[in-house]
């Protein structure tokens, strides 16, 4: 097993092959179906955004670590920025909701923004409760 997953991504990136590329990952690295599912959902929501609202495309490196994995989605436009992880929805949204998911479902979220790009981290351990 790779403890590594790393996939470009090119402006019409193919969703549907990250998110089963990711979930065989997680699932070979340990993790609970429950919490594979929750990471996929949080990471279909970046990498939409990376590709919706980048424009210049990006990476996802997933490792597998020995309590979890993270996550790391890179936005080459570097447009994301702290002030949208605490975004809270409106009320009866229609979209608008992606960063919101991420922050729930996930253990952590970290962003930074080397060399100019965004950088979001995402943290799932393998077992354990329900993200909020």
């Amino acid at each position: 097993m790779s403890d590594l997953l790393e996939l470009s991504l090119p402006a019409g990136t193919d969703l549907a092959a990250v998110r089963a590329m990711l979930r065989d990952h997680a699932l070979t690295s340990g993790m609970t179906a429950k919490r594979v599912e929750l990471l996929v959902l949080a990471v279909n929501e970046a990498v939409t955004n990376v590709l919706d609202h980048g424009g210049e495309g990006g990476r996802l490196l997933a490792r597998s670590g020995d309590q979890g994995m993270v996550v790391e989605i890179v936005d080459d436009g570097g447009t994301l920025l702290p002030e949208h992880l605490g975004r809270r929805p409106a009320p009866n949204p229609t979209r608008g909701m992606g960063l919101f998911i991420i922050s729930s479902v996930c253990d952590r979220v970290d962003l930074d923004h080397p060399g100019g790009h965004s950088r979001l981290r995402l943290y799932m351990d393998y077992a354990g409760p329900v993200a909020h």
